[in-house]
Parts: C-alpha cells; sequence; structure tokens
C-alpha cells in the first residue's frame, strides 16, 4: 500500500500524505493518526541536528568570531606586505596614470580597514600623486575601507555587541552616536582624537544609519586628508611654504580636538 510501481518497472516510495490519504480510505482510524503524526515528523527533522547547526553557524557570537578572524588576517596580511614600502620604493612602473590611482584607492581602503593609520596613506598619496590626484585618491579609499568597515561591523557584529553596551559612557557614546549621527561622525572625522577604524566599529554597533554614515565621513575627511596630501607632496621641501602651512593644518585640528574631548568628557562618563 505505502509503495507505487512506476511504469518502468521501480519503485517509489509515496509521501508520508498520500500514505495516511490511502490508508484513510483502508481504515478511517490508522489513517486519520498517520496523517496527524506526518506533520510533526516532518517538523522534528526540521529542527534536528542540522537545523540546530545552522542556526549556531550564523549566531552572533558566531559572526562576530568570523568578524575578528577577518580582521586579524587582515592585519597579518598588512605586517607582512609592509605597505609602508610605498613612501621609499614608489608605487610600480607597471601602472600609471588613472589605473595607479584607482588601484592606490582600492589598497588604501583595504589597508584603513586592516588599522594601517590614515596619516600614512595620505602622505603616501601626495607623494606619489601630488596634492589634487593623491587627495582625490585619499578620499575614495577613505570612503571605501569606511563603507567596508562599517558593513562588517553591521552585519557581523552588531548583534552580538550591543547587548554588551552596558557601562555608562559606552551607552552615553551609543545614544550620541544613534541620534545625532551625521553631526558626531563629522567631528570625529575633523578633529582626529577618535582612531578612524574605532569610529568606524562603533558606528556600526550603533544605530547610525549608512548615508550619514557615509557623508560625514567623506565631508568630515577632506581638511585633514588635504593637509597631509600637501604634506606628503611637498615632503621634499620641507621649509616651503605649503609643507609649513600644511603642518599647521595638521597640528591645529589636532590640538582643538583634544581641548573639545577634555570639555566634554563628562557626557561620555554619564554625568
Amino acid at each position: 500500500m505505502l509503495d507505487a510501481t512506476t511504469r518502468s518497472g521501480g519503485t517509489a516510495t509515496a509521501t508520508p500524505q498520500a500514505a495516511a490519504t490511502e490508508l484513510t480510505a483502508a481504515d478511517p482510524v490508522v489513517g486519520t493518526e498517520i496523517a496527524v503524526a506526518a506533520p510533526a515528523v516532518l517538523t522534528a527533522a526540521r529542527t534536528g541536528l542540522p537545523a540546530r547547526f545552522l542556526r549556531a553557524l550564523v549566531s552572533p557570537w558566531s559572526r562576530l568570531s568570523l568578524l575578528v578572524v577577518l580582521l586579524a588576517a587582515a592585519g597579518s596580511s598588512v605586517l607582512l606586505l609592509d605597505p609602508q614600502r610605498l613612501l621609499a620604493d614608489g608605487w610600480p612602473p607597471q601602472l600609471g596614470g588613472a589605473a595607479a590611482a584607482v588601484a592606490f584607492a582600492a589598497a588604501y581602503g583595504m589597508c584603513t580597514v586592516a588599522f594601517v593609520p590614515r596619516p600614512l596613506l595620505n602622505l603616501a598619496a601626495g607623494a606619489l600623486f601630488g596634492s589634487q590626484l593623491g587627495l582625490g585618491t585619499a578620499l575614495v579609499g577613505t570612503v571605501l575601507g569606511a563603507g567596508v568597515a562599517f558593513g562588517l561591523g553591521r552585519i557581523l557584529g552588531q548583534d552580538a555587541l550591543r547587548p554588551l553596551l552596558r557601562a555608562r559612557w559606552l551607552k552615553a557614546a551609543d545614544g550620541q552616536l544613534s541620534r545625532h549621527g551625521f553631526r558626531s561622525m563629522m567631528v570625529a572625522r575633523l578633529f582626529p582624537g577618535v582612531p578612524f577604524w574605532a569610529a568606524n566599529y562603533c558606528a556600526a554597533v550603533s544605530r547610525m544609519g549608512w548615508l550619514p554614515f557615509l557623508v560625514a565621513t567623506a565631508l568630515g575627511s577632506i581638511p585633514n586628508t588635504a593637509a597631509y596630501a600637501v604634506a606628503g607632496a611637498r615632503a621634499s621641501a620641507p621649509t616651503s611654504p605649503a609643507f609649513l602651512i600644511a603642518m599647521a593644518f595638521i597640528a591645529v585640528p589636532a590640538l582643538a580636538g583634544t581641548a573639545v574631548a577634555w570639555r566634554k568628557r563628562h557626557h561620555l562618563r554619564g554625568h
């Protein structure tokens, strides 16, 4: 009754629902019991070991572990590749023009995800491409790296880290980024006090939106990036007015950011 012979002579096993229908016609009591038990059997199969393994694989802590592994691998690769050699050896000669600018912007973004300091990359951009093109490639790389870091933190780390925001100053920082994301990120980019990577992942854990984050990053990074690009382009003439002005634009925002952070420190403590 449970097997049906195909036209080719093979045997096809009937589904539990079909078997229950046939048994209901033959024996109403037995058929009804099978009809009731079949959905429970299917549900148990769906919630068995494979389903539990899949839930564990996509759980918040599993995704956070994957993020840590990716960042550790990126940091290790940067240590092996040693991008600081660009300042001494220059760009590979086989790349030139627009291709070199695109490749540098992509490498810049990936290096920022791997915790390479942006000032070093901005100096390299100015030294390799000059003030104007160096500024453009550095800004594209900045937004690219910030977007990648924000996406990784939002997808892989937010669900696991948000329940840990119990300290008073962590709640205050999260509330500031969540309610005033654009303004807070503009301040973080204009006044270099918070490391670039730290601002990216803090914003990702908060409830800040993608668009305010990227726009604030692009606009707020212009002054500091331009100063470093000019300094890198004029590094061969450290006594030139352009180099000295660029260094002043680097120092003044840093000092101003330190002063503002010192005066506003009580907000982060929740007072």
